[in-house]
């Protein structure tokens, strides 16, 4: 075949030379042509290779945070993840609504508090969180007397229950979900004249296993209102007792000066006074009390009509219930803020219809606050004396949500929130965390002794996990 390129035609293969050129049996090698280059063997895609940052990422789409737990004690990678990261804790709380598991009650002469669960068929991982708990409180030593006089209900935080021991006066702090218990001994003989003695948890910032009980006594007088403090420490092992001081003035003639159970939010325990506008404030951290008004009509409202709380930011809030309107009631919402002097005041947020809340079809219907906690506002309505529903309502999107209807449960009703797992947080003194199917267990002590000190001191603190 003559060459083209001879004849003047333009370069174009001979069609045998292309022949032989796509022959299979033709190597480059023979051709002149460089071989080809030998690419790399895939490397495969394993989960260590996804990013902790990707990983967090997607836990964030998870449903709840039992489910999260679920996850991270899947294995070690998923669990470094989420204990490495504040951040991802920070925007996992504030994707997710707080995780209630269910309410306490609070009935006369019981051994102990009585709960009712949260029952979610949509979500099994709940479902698997109370079943996985111990509601009944079976870890709490058993009185040998009279079955009636047990542990009486004092606060929740941190997913911590306090309890003391009516004959007693023991204080026990108790995780259900966790099931670690921290045993107190008897508080000092200067705060045990009465019935009144409040207990308050309190953790450390950087590990939950570090904290004190704060232990407050109002002695309520027609002319006098002090409070003695006493404080255990974990640290110390020993209780720290204050000095009795006045927290308020003196009332008018023929009024006692009596508060409300506290609540504890953000460090403070507020107490709000029986019949007088204004709330008694305790810095835990210095142990120093303060006053904070209230609008001037709250004054003789009912702890049933009436809860502090903090929103979904942590910001200071109220939420009562008016019924100067007998035929339209309100409920309100208030929130603590800075003007533009740097003064704080309370503002009106919003208000809702009770009957947003009840049944108008039956008869004596009543509406009560039982908790505002992280934006929600717990609530119960009674018909005929009985509570018959509890009800959710959310501040951010003012969604209401059924949690319980049509059955008759115990009130006051005391709702129980899970807090973020200590297994999911890495401390600076962390313990070895071992991992075995799908359970963390942090390496600790069990039944520990502390001996004696000059002070009164724990005698035994038990934590099991």
């Amino acid at each position: 075949c003559r060459s083209e390129r001879q004849i003047g035609f333009s370069a174009r293969p001979c069609p045998a030379r292309a022949v032989r050129l796509s022959s299979p049996g033709v190597m480059a090698s023979e051709l002149g042509l460089p071989p080809p280059a030998t690419r790399p063997p895939a490397t495969p895609t394993t989960i260590a290779s996804i990013s902790d940052d990707l990983l967090c990422e997607i836990f964030l789409l998870l449903p709840s945070l039992p489910s999260l737990v679920r996850a991270a004690l899947a294995c070690r990678t998923f669990l470094n993840a989420v204990r490495s990261s504040p951040a991802f804790r920070r925007r996992f709380r504030a994707l997710h609504p707080p995780q209630l598991l269910g309410f306490f009650g609070e009935p006369r002469r019981a051994p102990v508090p009585p709960f009712v669960p949260l029952r979610s068929r949509s979500d099994p991982d709940l479902a698997a969180a109370v079943r996985g708990s111990d509601f009944f409180l079976t870890r709490l030593p058993e009185d040998s007397g009279d079955s009636t006089l047990g542990w009486k209900l004092q606060s929740f935080h941190g997913g911590y229950v306090v309890l003391v021991k009516d004959t007693t006066h023991q204080i026990a702090a108790y995780n259900p979900v966790t099931q670690a218990l921290h045993l107190l001994p008897r508080p000092p003989e200067e705060i045990l004249f009465s019935d009144s003695l409040e207990a308050h948890i309190v953790f450390s910032e950087e590990d939950q296993r570090v904290f004190r009980m704060v232990c407050v006594q109002h002695q309520s007088t027609r002319r006098r209102a002090p409070a003695c403090v006493a404080v255990f420490s974990t640290a110390t092992r020993e209780w720290q007792v204050f000095p009795w001081v006045e927290t308020s003035p003196p009332p008018p003639p023929h009024d006692f000066i009596k508060f409300y159970p506290g609540t504890q939010l953000n460090g403070f325990v507020y107490w709000k006074h029986t019949s007088r506008p204004y709330v008694l404030v305790l810095n835990t951290a210095t142990v120093q009390f303060s006053r904070v008004d209230l609008p001037p009509f709250l004054g003789q409202i009912s702890s049933t009509r009436f809860r502090l709380g903090q929103t979904k930011d942590g910001m200071l809030c109220m939420v009562a219930i008016d019924l100067s309107d007998a035929e339209r009631g309100t409920l309100h919402v208030w929130f603590r803020r800075a003007d533009d002097d740097g003064v704080e005041k309370w503002v009106l947020g919003d208000t809702f219809l009770l009957t947003t809340f009840i049944d108008a079809t039956k008869d004596d219907p009543t509406v009560h606050i039982e908790a505002v906690i992280d934006g929600f506002v717990y609530l119960s309505t009674k018909y005929d004396e009985h509570t018959e529903s509890l009800l959710s309502l959310c501040l951010e999107t003012a969604k209401l949500n059924k949690l319980f209807g049509d059955s008759t449960y115990v009130s006051p009703a005391h709702p129980y929130i899970m807090a973020w797992p200590p297994s999911l947080v890495c401390n600076k003194e962390d313990s070895q965390t071992m991992v075995s199917g799908e359970s963390v267990a942090d390496a600790a002590p069990v039944g520990t002794r502390e001996t004696s000190s000059v002070h009164v001191s724990a005698s035994e603190s038990y934590k099991f996990d």
